[in-house]
């Protein structure tokens, strides 16, 4: 069994649980970097013995066999050091910024916010494209995540002054 950890340690900040417990339930676990942890490329596969064969061919045959990239390992290597511990950072201002938009008319709701992903329904008669696109003229960032909702994230290089002033956006925008 297979654990695809894009979020790996985002999920760990916030249930404080431990890293290792999950070797015992996955035969292979993919861990990325960049995402949260802020290292500009790179992830790592990690695997139970018997499978180490198939794990490197599997690596090579998707572009994993890249030569000379010490510096980026370097990079990972500071992003598991340094970022770890700061990801609830991260879902601090994600949940600030989800009770902010849980008080604007055009939102008709607000999943829940338990790490660093903020996603909200956009209420109707508005749809995505049209707070996009108000978000746009702000310089504000966002994606369409359906028909009907939009996805914030906040990450590494989100900062306190940043959400205040995204909280200011949100609340300006009127219709």
């Amino acid at each position: 069994m297979h654990l695809d950890g894009a979020r790996f340690f985002n999920a760990l900040a916030e249930t404080e649980e431990k890293a290792i417990d999950f070797g015992k339930y996955f035969d292979t676990i993919s861990i990325c970097l960049s995402k949260g942890l802020g290292a500009p490329i790179g992830s790592i596969l990690l695997y139970k013995k018997e499978f180490e064969a198939k794990a490197r061919r599997m690596r090579k045959a998707f572009g994993g066999g890249m030569r000379q990239v010490g510096f980026l390992a370097a990079a990972g290597i500071y992003a598991l050091d340094h970022h770890i511990n700061r990801l609830r950072e991260d879902h601090k201002r994600a949940k600030k910024l989800g009770d902010a938009l849980k008080n604007v008319s055009w939102v008709k709701s607000v999943m829940p916010v338990d790490t660093n992903i903020v996603i909200f329904e956009v209420a109707a008669p508005h749809s995505p494209e049209k707070i996009l696109a108000k978000f746009s003229e702000s310089n504000l960032k966002a994606l369409s995540f359906s028909a009907t909702e939009i996805r914030l994230v906040t990450h590494l290089d989100f900062t306190d002054a940043m959400l205040d002033k995204c909280i200011e956006i949100i609340f300006k925008i009127k219709f």
